[in-house]
């Protein structure tokens, strides 16, 4: 009987497949897991157990940095969120909700524009720049930008997330072509993606791990486990940071009111207005949520 440590790469059907010096074991999950309230995701750190007749435990859940809900994955470095020039259109709106999230929980993020071999991104990408995000326009029919991909996930747990039909899938065949991963075709109709990713599961790039997802049609800034209070939500905005504690009122909403330094440095090209659209519409989402809500 041994016991060993290793990452989390993938579970389905009640198994879960641990990547170890050793090589890839199937195991089961040990009840103590469930009894914690504990459910292991793709990221964690774990131990498991390799009998000697070959069946293989996992004992226990390493306490984790952090975690995703949606998508579920622990342990994230970075948090690579994917929007296409092109079918399906750019939402900046989707882009600033993840964005958001990822600095909620601490995890660094990047946008990437995809199918830069279509159309250009008008303008997004210096966008995201502007505001401090690390940021790519990739193609991965000619390749452009794959190879700075490759080398921003090295050494690091990764996520690509973002609509479906941007990318996801041809991007990860463009890093790793032995994947050769089911790619979805566009829905004429719906103007989007069929969703072809099942599970999370963690790939090998390089010396760090990305995560295929499945794709988001929409984030719902009122679901309880993604909720960012009104309060917390201007410090999600990494451009925001320079300006907060310097409004004229201590109350300030950073919406329109009277002597905010925001709203000053979004009239001055400071920050970008559609970076503050976003924050506006989702204050205004979460403004009226009580805490008795979140119970």
């Amino acid at each position: 009987m041994i016991k060993t440590q290793g990452i989390l790469i993938k579970g389905i059907g009640g198994f879960y497949y641990v990547e170890t010096a050793d090589g890839i074991y199937e195991c089961k999950a040990k009840g103590i897991n469930r009894r914690r309230g504990v459910t292991p995701l793709a990221g964690d750190i774990v131990t498991v157990t390799v009998n000697d007749e070959g069946y293989c435990s996992l004992d226990n859940v390493h306490e984790r940095k952090n975690f995703l809900n949606r998508p579920p994955v622990a342990n994230v470095d970075k948090l690579f969120i994917l929007a296409s020039t092109c079918e399906p259109l750019p939402s900046t709106l989707v882009i600033d909700k993840m964005t958001a999230i990822a600095q909620d929980k601490g995890i660094e993020c990047a946008i990437v524009f995809t199918k830069e071999d279509l159309k250009d991104d008008d303008g997004l990408a210096e966008i995201y720049r502007k505001s401090g995000f690390e940021t790519y326009c990739i193609s991965s029919v000619n390749g452009k930008g794959v190879e700075d991909i490759k080398s921003a996930i090295n050494g690091r747990i990764c996520v690509f997330s973002g609509n479906s039909g941007v990318g996801k899938p041809t991007l990860l065949n463009a890093l790793m072509p032995s994947l050769e991963l089911e790619t979805g075709e566009i829905s004429d109709k719906l103007g989007r993606g069929k969703h072809t990713t099942r599970q999370v599961e963690l790939f090998k790039v390089g010396s760090g791990y990305i995560a295929d997802t499945p794709g988001f049609a929409a984030i719902d800034m009122t679901e309880t486990k993604l909720l960012i209070r009104k309060e917390n939500l201007a410090f999600c905005f990494k451009e925001f940071l320079p300006y907060l504690g310097t409004c004229k009122f201590s109350t300030c909403a950073h919406i329109a009111d009277k002597g905010c330094k925001i709203c000053e440095a979004v009239e001055a090209g400071e920050i970008m207005k559609s970076r503050h659209d976003s924050y506006v519409e989702m204050y205004n989402d979460v403004k009226d949520i009580k805490d008795w809500e979140l119970k």
